[in-house]
């Protein structure tokens, strides 16, 4: 693959110098590029996606390497200066092509190759560090009293347990991998984006980041400023009733309780304490034979997306969910290690939303916007579709747990998905400031940057005494840097689009009685209205489209915190 791709970048420096060098005929020259493009590109992300999915769901050494030299192949078509030029310079012709679908392509061509012009040598060392790094957390196993645990058993533990010391042994030891991130290179890995941010006279990695995402600081800040706003009483009201309970059921003043007294590593889901056990509901409950008949009940079937799918706990597998578009072509796949419990329930609603949106995205679009719009309107599918597990209607109707057992569940349910989303949001607000910050920054006490967030937004104490990495616990921030904000973003958009889909289908009903269960036109509408259209809008005019307004908080705020 390597010689091939050679000859490919030296075929296609040629052709951009010809380009260059005859007089502009705007619309040609663009389709020009884009067929270059793609012959180009599609491939190697093809390898990418198979590689970090065979590294995903196996471990192997191999798998990381060929990963490693993909993504190195990819960057390098993306970085070739030559090619980049013509982009720019067809960009500032003064003038459109005068097909929409070229001047889209080549808006979403320029953003795809900005921060890869980079030195060869620096995107290399980026990617060697970022791999090295990946596969520490892929192969990391915590461990309490010398015996290895994996991070469902660290889960089970933090929702179950009621020992205190256990409780401790097992949030530090998914803590563990912090200090293994770090020693494989990571404050290396973001001084090294920031270098390169800083050749492409951006201030610092975030600020590209978001450029290159078609996302301003200013307005970034703006909309979270005032989802803070928004959130702040009513998140301290509802954090003051978890800590009281938690506080009872260990025995523990609520002014006492420390992090590892909640139920998920990072307090980024609700603690289970709504006097209601969706665990022991879906117990019972075929996770994905629900999902297979719900998804085709509203004319989103999966059944190709899960015969291609890896859905159960092995060795070496990692711990987390994903969703794989492998080649903009039909190949979906998700990567699960599920359980029968409430969490696996709502993971795969939310990845299999991923899927469905993947699956839906006209296939006739080019290339280049054979994709979702943004990360932020694919993650807004995803958790509108999870948070129907905690839907009484859609667990009676979908799941076929009993009526009885549902109307005992269900205002518990209710509460618990209230509880979540408020919780959520806090999380994504120190995610966001961490990330920022520490790309501003990245020589201050992380540490301390992290816990001073932490305390802020989320009110959960420091560890007295504590001195760890725990910051690099988090894959997120190696992994896919500068995105978390996206799952907020994503879920005021899901509020949004919940919302546009009830006018269309049910008029002025209301929107939290109105759940998603054997209606195929539900399935039409988010086909027409958010899947189809792909990368040919961008996310401000897809949200515009599909919801008749700009993104915002107010209908996440009616959804939640009214």
């Amino acid at each position: 693959m390597q010689q091939h791709w050679k000859t490919v970048v030296a075929g296609a420096a040629a052709a951009a110098f010809l380009l260059a060098m005859r007089p502009l005929d705007l619309d040609a020259d663009v389709r020009e590029l884009v067929e270059t493009y793609t012959k180009r590109v599609q491939p190697l992300e093809k390898e990418v996606a198979l590689s970090d999915w065979e590294a995903k769901t196996t471990g192997s050494k191999e798998a990381f390497g060929r990963f490693e030299t993909a993504q190195k192949e990819l960057d390098a078509a993306l970085s070739d200066a030559a090619f980049f030029k013509q982009v720019q310079k067809l960009r500032s012709a003064g003038a459109k092509p005068s097909d929409p679908l070229l001047a889209r392509q080549l808006e979403v061509i320029h953003l795809a190759c900005l921060p890869k012009q980079q030195a060869p040598e620096l995107l290399k060392k980026m990617v060697e560090l970022s791999t090295s790094i990946e596969q520490a957390f892929n192969t990391y196993r915590g461990k309490i009293d010398g015996k290895e645990i994996t991070e469902n058993e660290v889960r089970r533990i933090l929702k179950e347990s009621n020992d205190t010391a256990e409780r401790k042994k097992a949030w530090e030891a998914s803590k563990g991998v912090g200090r293994e991130v770090v020693g494989a290179g990571f404050k290396e890995l973001i001084q090294l984006r920031n270098q390169a941010a800083r050749r492409l006279e951006f201030e610092n990695y975030y600020v590209m980041s978001l450029a290159a995402n078609e996302q301003e600081e200013g307005a970034l800040l703006q909309l979270f400023e005032e989802l803070e706003q928004l959130t702040d009483k009513p998140f301290r009201q509802l954090k003051a009733e978890i800590d009281e309970r938690l506080g009872k059921r260990y025995g523990v003043e609520p002014g006492d309780l420390q992090a590892w007294h909640y139920h998920d590593p990072f307090f980024q889901e609700a603690p289970k304490v709504f006097d209601v056990d969706l665990d022991a509901i879906y117990q019972k409950v075929d996770v994905l034979k629900v999902c297979r008949s719900f998804y085709a009940g509203i004319g989103l079937p999966i059944d190709r997306i899960l015969e291609r799918s890896d859905l159960h706990e092995k060795p070496g597998k990692v711990a987390h969910a994903f969703c794989f578009d492998i080649d903009r072509e039909g190949d979906i796949r998700v990567l699960a290690n599920i359980q029968p419990n409430d969490y696996w329930m709502a993971t795969m609603l939310h990845e299999l939303g991923h899927a469905v949106y993947d699956d839906g995205i006209e296939r006739k679009l080019p290339f280049a916007l054979r994709a979702a719009a943004h990360t932020l309107t694919t993650e807004g599918i995803a958790m509108m579709f999870g948070r129907l597990s905690k839907h009484g209607a859609w667990m009676r109707q979908a799941a076929g747990v009993p009526e009885e057992t549902v109307r005992s569940a269900a205002p518990g349910a209710a509460r618990m998905l209230r509880a979540e989303a408020l919780v959520f949001s806090r999380w994504c607000q120190v995610m966001l400031h961490f990330e920022r910050g520490m790309y501003r920054d990245p020589d201050q006490d992380l540490g301390k940057l992290w816990w001073d967030l932490v305390e802020r937004y989320q009110g959960v104490r420091r560890p007295g005494g504590r001195n760890e990495p725990d910051y690099a616990s988090k894959i997120h921030i190696v992994s896919a840097p500068v995105y978390y904000h996206n799952y907020e973003m994503g879920d005021l958009f899901a509020s949004q689009v919940h919302r546009s889909l009830v006018r269309a289908l049910h008029g002025d009903k209301d929107p939290k009685g109105i759940v998603y269960v054997r209606d195929q036109k539900v399935g039409k509408f988010l086909r027409e209205r958010v899947f189809a259209p792909g990368a040919r809008l961008s996310w401000n005019e897809l949200t515009r489209f599909a919801t008749s307004e700009p993104l915002s908080p107010r209908a996440f705020a009616a959804d939640f915190l009214q």
